[in-house]
């Protein structure tokens, strides 16, 4: 910390008196500058105790005098009396007092040289400190960098460093690390964070002092730091350190994340091509397992930086035993619990999904077929989810003469509606559930909230009112499209 005017005083050897200002004497010294002339300011910085003896001033010009420093900007005045005057002049010291510039009264015995070697000392042992704690805080913060901390442990020990908050952001401004009590501080530097393109910039939050600072790497990512003083130079330097390494982490895990990613497509194009098994054994030895066939097939298109962000979440939040997800082309395509995914997207805006039937791992380039054609199919009628059967089955309905799709879907379903009518049941609703749930009782009971024994009943139930044999997919089919054209239950 820098010496401060009051510790200067509190130098017993130097003999300095406060004759001005005394609650101007916590300002630190900058340094010492010791001249006679009546206007100084153009040799200075700020921050100086200036010393003089007075010898051109006087009674009548010591006031404005005064008034000159305060403007320069100088901590305070060292006036050595004995020379040129017994005593400082009155006009100086009232004047100090009024515009608050501290001043000290210097005896002969004590030569300025001896002020300012004091002086010189502090600074020195100050930039000791601030070299001592640079190199430290720069060990410490690597040491975590390659250890098992990461970015994580980077961002909490650079908090504890700089005794305040620290915050990373990724290129939405979403925090993806955080110092113990830093996320509610997320918010009120949104707007700061959007005005900054690159480089530094220092806002405050509260009481804190905030500096936001771009990482150098391919995703933009900014770091936040809040203190309650503004960073010294050390603080300076040790952020600096942070930034550079955390550029590095991130970058790093960017290449492997990139990687990764290549793998997934790689695995994708392998099930297109028919081997299946190949793929298969792949994803159990590096994610542990892999989504239980049949598979029905989701593809998400829409504009690259959101489909990358589909992916980033699914990275995050998917396990590898539930879902699979790669790239194929312009989709995203994505095996397993493609209801999750499906939210993921629609969380993330912009995206338009296609869902296939249920296929084998054998039939997975019909599924990847049919989700892809029914994402087109999403996309053009700007919907968020398309399925396949649906836009199949629309299209076979065009070629069909709307009467007469009318008078076939009344017929099929009059039996069941007649039926549901009196308060039996609700087999239209639960035929509907179980087929688009590709006739699959677990999930479409529980999608009814029924026991399954329930869901089983009901469908044997419209088989006899109906006179069809559901385990044909010729009847299923008919009987999809008849909901289709009239799906009131």
């Amino acid at each position: 910390m820098a010496l401060t005017l009051r510790a200067l005083v509190a130098e017993r050897p130097l003999g300095l008196r406060v004759r001005a200002a005394e609650s101007g004497l916590d300002r630190p010294i900058g340094w010492v500058h010791p001249t006679e002339l009546t206007d100084p300011q153009a040799f200075l910085e700020g921050g100086e105790l200036l010393l003089t003896t007075g010898l051109s001033l006087d009674e009548t010009t010591a006031p404005e005098y005064v008034r000159r420093l305060v403007d320069a900007g100088v901590a305070g005045l060292g006036f050595g009396v004995g020379l040129s005057h017994e005593t400082i002049p009155w006009s100086l010291v009232d004047t100090a007092e009024e515009v608050g510039l501290p001043v000290l009264e210097v005896p002969r015995r004590t030569p300025f040289i001896a002020i300012t070697r004091a002086v010189s000392r502090a600074v020195a042992a100050d930039e000791y400190a601030s070299l001592v704690r640079t190199g430290k805080g720069q060990q410490e913060l690597t040491r975590t960098a390659v250890g098992k901390g990461g970015p994580g442990g980077v961002v909490r020990k650079l908090a504890k460093l700089v005794d305040g908050w620290v915050l990373l952001l990724d290129s939405s401004g979403a925090v993806t690390e955080a110092s113990p009590s830093a996320r509610p501080f997320a918010d009120e530097i949104q707007d700061d964070f959007a005005r900054l393109r690159a480089g530094t910039l220092v806002t405050v939050a509260g009481e804190y002092e905030v500096v936001l600072q771009t990482l150098d790497t391919r995703a933009r990512g900014v770091l936040a730091v809040g203190t309650r003083e503004p960073l010294d130079a050390a603080g300076q330097h040790i952020v600096n350190t942070a930034v550079s390494l955390l550029s590095l982490a991130l970058e790093q895990n960017r290449e492997h994340v990139d990687a990764v990613r290549r793998l997934r497509s790689g695995l994708c194009d392998l099930l297109t091509a028919g081997h299946a098994e190949l793929a298969t054994r792949t994803m159990k030895s590096l994610w542990g397992g892999v989504p239980e066939p049949p598979w029905p097939v989701l593809a998400v298109t829409g504009p690259a930086a959101a489909r990358r962000s589909l992916a980033d979440a699914l990275d995050a939040e998917a396990p590898g035993e539930k879902v699979f997800f790669g790239e194929s082309g312009a989709f995203v395509v994505a095996l397993g619990d493609v209801e999750a995914v499906s939210r993921l997207a629609s969380r993330i805006g912009g995206l338009h999904a296609g869902l296939s039937d249920a296929v084998s791992t054998v039939d997975f380039p019909v599924g990847l077929r049919q989700a892809k054609q029914a994402a087109e199919a999403a996309k053009a009628e700007r919907a968020p989810l398309v399925r396949f059967a649906e836009h199949a089955g629309r299209g076979f309905l065009e070629m069909v003469g709307s009467q007469a799709a009318q008078a076939f879907s009344d017929s099929l379903l009059a039996p069941l509606r007649q039926h549901d009518e009196t308060g039996r049941g609700e087999l239209v609703a639960s035929l509907t559930c179980w087929l688009e749930h590709h006739g699959h009782w677990d999930l479409a009971s529980a999608r009814l909230g029924v026991h399954r024994h329930t869901l089983r009943n009901r469908v044997r139930k419209v088989a006899e009112l109906t006179g069809r044999d559901l385990d044909s997919p010729g009847v299923r089919a008919e009987f999809w499209l008849a909901l289709q054209v009239n799906p009131r239950t």
